[in-house]
């Protein structure tokens, strides 16, 4: 379960720089979800910062738990 969470939350820590990236710097076009969410395209640098955040708490709460 510790790698999982561990995962999940690279992954989520991943699409947020990937999204920062793609605003700042137009790269990661295609790799980048949040462009393809209708619901956070119309803020896509604040749900970016949020995947950022909470996909480096997921995996600092990684930590805690036992296996």
């Amino acid at each position: 379960m510790k790698k999982l969470c561990e995962t999940v939350g690279f992954l989520v820590f991943v699409q947020g720089v990937a999204g920062l990236l793609h605003e700042w710097f137009d790269w990661f076009r295609f790799f980048n979800l949040v462009q393809r969410l209708p619901f956070a395209a119309e803020y896509p640098l604040f749900v970016s910062i949020v995947l950022v955040v909470a996909g480096a708490a997921v995996m600092v709460a990684s930590d805690a738990i036992k296996e």
